[in-house]
């Protein structure tokens, strides 16, 4: 079992990788997946991250450590597992973040990462709906749609322009701020996550492209300071399998770091804790993990075509399934997350710093504390949060989850940053537009100070699922991989993955992940 490359995961990046690395017919290419293959229904129908979400179907489901600044509860971090990775399980938005992000990462060392430098990497991959332009590419592999609206989601865009908060019809355009309609990876009423963008339309037809799933990676390879190959748990046996040039590793910003460190890799007293012979020093590893902070609005409404659990709406339901299995249309084919906004908390900002996801149904704690009746939601995150968390090791058994700490609302700024959006946010839903719904405030009636507002933010705050950092980029001493994402001292292994970010964009980081892999994807295949 020998390869050219082995890529470990199968996700945002993997998926891109084993695509653009096979189209070479001189590479044999490995492909590795803990997860089953992508059959589920529920990951296909949009909808179906309802239950995908709080649930262990195809879902690592981890919990975090318990959080100080959340008054000491575990935090939720559901992750893919199955072909596609998170781009199976998640919210289905396309948001590239803000085009100073990247420039900051050049800025940070890392040159060939401004925003003019990575453009062209995200133009590769998309197929936009309104066709190619200065901003989206027209011919890729993902397609990035538009959903048809609720008119809930267009009273919440009405109300927010009232607010103040001026319209904006693409946040990957010339300019992020603004309140609009979300681009989705949907396309005729159907998940386009990377396996299905990616994989599916070359795997029967390149026999240099092997994928195993069900393929859980112990650990990585290692001759001295070169990595061979990796150690494989596959149809319950333990075997090893070669890679001739180099081994790229796509397990996630929880999963990369892990896998480094069962491998050796890492900070000496984290391997030592584990009883691990440490294989090179690289204290890094694992640190810098930053994710976004969110809270979520919760009312209750009256208006029954909002998502809900009751007697009408079960009925509504039924004939929305009948719907969405004959012509791949209604509230199935949506991702519920239509629109959202992208605002600044001080106005004297030079980028937003807060994201809204407004939600046509109820969403409590990851939808796993259900309500009766039906419901509107709307989430507020902080866009570049000041507290900074790591994952290390639990044990060293590569099947027991890795340890999460994302330090949550650590930083008093984060806390402070959270409240201003919350009140920004609730401000928007109390604008005429939204009156219709009826909305019935669930958690934050009658709450008006600060202390009381603080309070329920950090009795309510968790992920918003954009963990990123964790082997980071860059040339300090906490730097992971060079600017070629390639792992300091150690040849033939590469990170590719959301780890690699130095710090955070400002949104969803599906389509830069996706960006990352076609970036290194050119720079594998040269050299």
């Amino acid at each position: 079992m020998e390869f050219d490359y082995i890529i470990i995961g199968a996700g945002s990046a993997g998926c891109v990788l084993a695509n653009r690395l096979s189209a070479n017919p001189a590479n044999r290419v490995c492909l590795l997946e803990s997860g089953p293959e992508d059959r589920s229904p529920l990951i296909h129908a949009p909808a179906g991250v309802a239950a995908i979400l709080p649930t262990r179907h195809v879902n690592w489901a981890f919990n975090t450590v318990p959080q100080p600044g959340l008054g000491g509860r575990l935090g939720y971090q559901p992750r893919g597992k199955t072909l596609g990775g998170s781009s199976s399980i998640n919210g289905m938005v396309y948001i590239r973040g803000h085009q100073s992000d990247f420039d900051e990462w050049q800025a940070l060392g890392n040159p060939g990462w401004s925003f003019a430098d990575v453009l062209p990497y995200f133009r590769k991959s998309e197929m936009h709906h309104a066709g190619e332009g200065q901003f989206h590419g027209g011919t890729g592999e993902l397609y990035v749609g538009k959903l048809e609206t609720h008119p809930a989601t267009q009273a919440f865009v009405e109300a927010a322009q009232l607010a103040g908060h001026r319209f904006n019809p693409d946040f990957n355009g010339g300019e992020q701020e603004g309140v609009g309609p979300y681009d989705v990876t949907i396309r005729d009423g159907r998940r386009w996550s990377t396996a299905t963008a990616f994989l599916k339309p070359i795997r029967n037809d390149r026999s240099n492209l092997t994928v195993m799933t069900g393929a859980h990676v112990e650990r990585i390879l290692l001759q001295g300071k070169r990595a061979t190959g990796v150690q494989v748990t596959f149809k319950g046996r333990s075997q090893a399998l070669r890679a001739r040039r180099e081994v790229l590793l796509s397990a996630g910003a929880f999963g990369s770091p892990q896998l480094l460190m069962l491998s050796g890799i890492g900070s000496e007293a984290e391997l030592k804790a584990q009883g691990i012979t440490v294989r090179h020093e690289l204290p890094g590893v694992g640190q810098n993990l930053q994710d976004h902070p969110d809270v979520v609005l919760c009312y209750r409404s009256s208006d029954t075509s909002l998502l809900g659990v009751s007697a009408r709406g079960s009925l509504k339901m039924g004939k929305a399934l009948a719907d969405y299995v004959r012509h791949k249309r209604g509230p199935l084919a949506s991702n519920f997350a239509e629109g959202g906004a992208f605002l600044k908390t001080d106005a004297s900002l030079a980028r937003p710093d807060i994201q809204l996801h407004a939600v046509i149904g109820m969403v409590d704690n990851h939808n796993r504390t259900l309500h009766w009746g039906h419901g509107y939601s709307c989430h507020v995150c902080v866009l570049r949060p000041k507290s900074i968390g790591s994952v290390g090791l639990q044990s060293a058994d590569p099947a027991a989850p890795p340890r999460i700490d994302p330090n949550f609302l650590g930083h008093d700024d984060d806390v402070q940053t959270l409240l201003k959006g919350y009140r920004m946010t609730r401000e928007i839903l109390e604008q005429a537009p939204m009156k219709p719904l009826s909305l019935k405030d669930m958690y934050s009636e009658g709450l008006h100070s600060d202390e009381q507002l603080i309070d329920l933010l950090r009795k309510r705050t968790d992920s918003i699922y954009h963990p990123i950092g964790t082997c980071k980029m860059g040339s300090d001493e906490m730097a992971v991989v060079d600017g070629q994402l390639r792992v300091h001292g150690i040849e033939g292994l590469r990170v590719v993955d959301a780890s690699i970010m130095p710090t955070l964009v400002g949104g969803n980081t599906n389509a830069p992940t996706i960006m990352i892999a076609e970036r290194a994807a050119q720079w594998i295949a040269s050299a």
